[in-house]
């Protein structure tokens, strides 16, 4: 299958199979817009598994139909890249990662999405060592908002794979003060799911904080603890 037969059928599929009634039950949690035909998720889950067992793609294809398909702003069709990649995760390599850090130019562009390669694609490339961590540095300053999101977010599944806790603080200690909600909300649920692991060393790293970044962060970081926990992260009145 060549790129535009892919993307084609991609299109083609969504068209027949769109509905209204699903459009409805999911824009309510996308304040940000939410551009589907509505695709039941077994119906969508159904199309993977065709896809993938038909044996006519293969990672390089996808990689070069992902911008057409991100691009088009329709949900399911970014989301048919994102998951079919990951079934290609043995594949990744060096070009792999270059090629994903630019689909936030055309269409990473809601929280669902962007958890969905934190998840199931991104993690894949540092647990196996394909590339290093610090191959997100440039993401922390991202002029995207969802890419600097997954910073945080993929070291979620990296918490169980490293006693080094420093080093993951140090890599979002520059994203403290980043001004966009849904950034907190990555940074805070990352801490949260540290804090369970290592309370000291996330105590101690929310403590530095407390008093300058936003207090969303703090929300979703503390939101596992005790009451009278929670008020040692109090931002100090001046």
């Amino acid at each position: 299958m060549d790129p535009v037969s892919f993307c084609d059928d991609i299109v083609l599929f969504c068209q027949s199979n769109g509905d209204e009634a699903t459009i409805i039950k999911y824009s309510k949690y996308f304040k940000e817009g939410y551009d589907a035909y509505g695709v039941p998720t077994e119906i969508f889950l159904a199309k993977i598994d065709a896809l993938y067992s038909s044996g006519t793609i293969d990672l390089p294809l996808l990689l070069e139909s992902a911008p057409q398909l991100l691009l088009s702003g329709k949900y399911e069709e970014t989301s048919f890249v994102i998951v079919l990649t990951e079934k290609f995760k043995k594949k990744f390599d060096n070009q792999t990662f270059e090629a994903i850090e630019k689909w936030f130019e055309y269409g990473i562009t809601n929280w669902a999405h962007t958890d969905t390669l934190c998840g199931t694609v991104l993690p894949w490339f540092f647990l196996k060592n394909i590339v290093p961590l610090e191959r997100l540095n440039s993401w922390r300053i991202s002029p995207y908002k969802f890419q600097r999101r997954c910073v945080p977010v993929t070291m979620i599944k990296l918490l169980k794979s490293t006693n080094d806790f420093k080093f993951l603080f140090d890599m979002i200690d520059l994203m403290m003060l980043d001004n966009e909600r849904v950034v907190h909300q990555g940074l805070g649920w990352f801490l949260r799911e540290a804090w369970k692991i290592k309370h000291k060393e996330t105590e101690e790293f929310l403590f530095k904080w407390k008093d300058y970044a936003a207090r969303l962060i703090f929300q979703y970081a503390t939101e596992k603890m005790h009451p009278e926990e929670r008020m040692k992260f109090r931002k100090n009145k001046h």
